[in-house]
């Protein structure tokens, strides 16, 4: 195969040529034998092992092997709430809502490069003992944004139908209510703004509760609804914003964190915010003289959007396998009631 130049070495030609034959034989050792090409594939195809400790609602659904591709088109993720598969989990899910103070009832050991991930839906003003869980945590998952996985109550998604549907009104302003107390904000702004303009209540609080599928067709007939949150932190946008305002076809009125943390999330002209207003009484006048015209303007973003809300817990906790690649390995968090708090 070698030609030697009159120097007695290999000429450039046959050098190339050798090369080439080089390289054509080691590139059909693997394919004629594949074995261990084959090895190293499989282990990245390797489905990712999410264990639930405990399920973060009293109902738990049916979590099947494939589960998040049957329903959310995620692949490579397989979801259990069979604790005796710990030591084959990558991701163990903590609910904080199951969470008892003390560590009886964590896992006894965890795996070298085993990930536990704190969840949350609740505000710091409703979380309890997080001291408890110092150094525990590897990730976090919250409604916050900057949170390592991110689970908002609901989301707008981009659509093309371009239409606007605002529901037949025949009442001003309504809320559902369930746990009234008098130190809350939101129960303080209800009192002072009930004396300008009348609020139609429903919910436990006022003995009209609202069964699940009455609730949007009733609140749909208000113009306005007010979307107060239960206490005031950053992010904390719940569904009283998507579901009961933006989803049933009202005009939110918002109290939770500043105007600026809403816009993150929803388009500055879809809500009112309390804060707009030099007092209670501007904000009454405001949603009383309101003309079609400028009424209908709330709605524009119906064009472009729509609500996607987030209920089934098995689409969160799935969220963690799309996540996985990017997230932190190996990181605790020292002090979680700080984090949350900030």
């Amino acid at each position: 195969l070698l030609r030697w130049s009159p120097w007695g070495r290999p000429g450039v030609k046959t050098l190339v040529t050798a090369g080439v034959f080089v390289t054509i034989l080691w590139n059909l050792r693997f394919f004629l034998n594949p074995s261990k090409g084959s090895v190293e594939d499989s282990k990245h195809r390797k489905p990712l092992v999410i264990l639930v400790w405990e399920w973060p609602s009293k109902q738990v659904p049916n979590v099947s092997r494939d589960a998040c591709h049957e329903l959310y088109s995620i692949t490579g993720c397989q979801l259990t709430t069979q604790r005796q598969l710990l030591h084959q989990a990558d991701v163990v899910v903590f609910p904080h809502s199951r969470l008892q103070p003390g560590r009886d009832k964590l896992p006894k050991e965890r795996l070298p490069g085993q990930n536990w991930v704190w969840v949350s839906l609740e505000s710091p003003s409703n979380t309890r003992a997080l001291a408890a869980w110092n150094q525990t945590f590897n990730w976090v998952m919250t409604y916050r944004q900057d949170s390592d996985i991110f689970i908002p109550y609901g989301k707008l998604v981009p659509n093309r139908s371009a239409t606007v549907n605002i529901p037949a009104k025949t009442n001003l302003v309504s809320w559902v209510i369930s746990n009234y107390h008098r130190t809350q904000k939101r129960a303080e702004v209800y009192k002072n703004l009930s004396r300008y303009l009348h609020v139609n209540i429903y919910g436990k609080a006022n003995n009209k509760p609202l069964c699940k599928d009455c609730l949007l067709p009733t609140i749909s007939k208000s113009k306005f609804y007010l979307a107060f949150e239960n206490s005031i932190h950053r992010d904390y946008i719940t569904e009283k914003l998507w579901r009961n305002s933006l989803l049933a076809g009202t005009v939110p009125v918002v109290l939770g964190p500043p105007r600026a943390n809403y816009e993150q999330l929803v388009p500055a002209d879809s809500f009112i915010h309390v804060n707009d207003f030099g007092s209670l009484e501007e904000l009454a006048t405001f949603l009383k003289t309101m003309n079609s015209s400028r009424y209908q303007q709330f709605f524009a973003w119906q064009r472009r959007f729509s609500v996607k809300l987030y209920t089934d817990w098995r689409e969160r906790i799935c969220a963690i396998c799309t996540a996985y690649p990017h997230l932190p390995h190996g990181r605790l968090y020292p002090d979680l009631q700080s984090w949350f708090n900030s």
